[in-house]
């Protein structure tokens, strides 16, 4: 709760009068984000609602169990249901990649719904992990230096959130484990029902990473202060692109 308040402070990512719609996807990272919005509600010196909504595929998907530890914890839950897996078999091809269509999908049924309930940010999972492991993806495979932002503003209006983003993997997964709380894990991923080729880049960054810290124990902590600290003039930019970033 320290780093997320911290976190907070630093992006102003919760605010006086914000309703929040957190996207839970019954994982250990929204989870744990759930509890933290909760126990930021009773902490916090400014009044703000959420809710949490899941996306279901269409695939049979059996969230009474979510529900119940939502309900249990005093915390609204809505579950909207789609048809994505079906649209997906037409959709995408063999062997084809079908992380980024699930995303494009399940991102934007965040988005509607949080217009239909009147809010005016939405809180997604992401944690330092993730910035790292899309830092590096983008770097190797697209030639871009790009990585995930704390807060911004989608195109639809809508102001994204990511409360964990300073936070570690590790330190989701222990709250879990610790609480005993029971998460869904890679057993309702869309793609072990498709034949398609697994998302290889982003094990690899995870092993990449994961050999680099083992070397560099600090890597983790120089990255984050990196992504606050990039020195776009010292970069490859014409007069003309350095001149339109100031």
């Amino acid at each position: 709760m320290s780093k997320l308040g911290k976190t907070n402070a630093e992006f102003q990512l919760i605010e006086e009068g914000d309703k929040i719609l957190v996207g839970l996807s019954g994982g250990k990272d929204s989870l744990t984000m759930i509890h933290a919005m909760k126990e930021q509600q009773r902490r916090a010196p400014f009044d703000f609602e959420f809710i949490a909504v899941t996306v279901g595929y269409g695939m049979g998907e059996n969230f009474e169990k979510l529900s119940a530890h939502c309900k249990e914890h005093g915390i609204e839950h809505i579950v909207k249901e789609t048809q994505t897996y079906d649209l997906a078999k037409e959709k995408i091809r063999k062997n084809s990649s079908f992380c980024s269509f699930f995303s494009r999908m399940r991102r934007g049924y965040l988005y509607s719904v949080a217009k239909e309930l009147g809010c005016n940010k939405v809180a997604l999972g992401h944690h330092m992990d993730d910035a790292a492991e899309s830092f590096f993806m983008n770097f190797i495979y697209n030639g871009q230096m790009r990585t995930l932002a704390p807060k911004y503003r989608a195109q639809n209006g809508l102001i994204v959130i990511r409360p964990l983003i300073q936070m570690r993997e590790r330190q989701l997964r222990a709250f879990v484990e610790d609480n005993g709380i029971e998460a869904i894990g890679d057993e309702a991923c869309p793609a072990m029902r498709f034949d398609v080729k697994m998302p290889y880049a982003r094990a690899e960054m995870k092993e990449m990473l994961a050999s680099m810290e083992k070397e560099h124990p600090q890597l983790f902590t120089s990255l984050n202060a990196a992504f606050k600290n990039i020195s776009v003039d010292s970069f490859f930019m014409t007069e003309r692109e350095a001149f339109d970033h100031k």
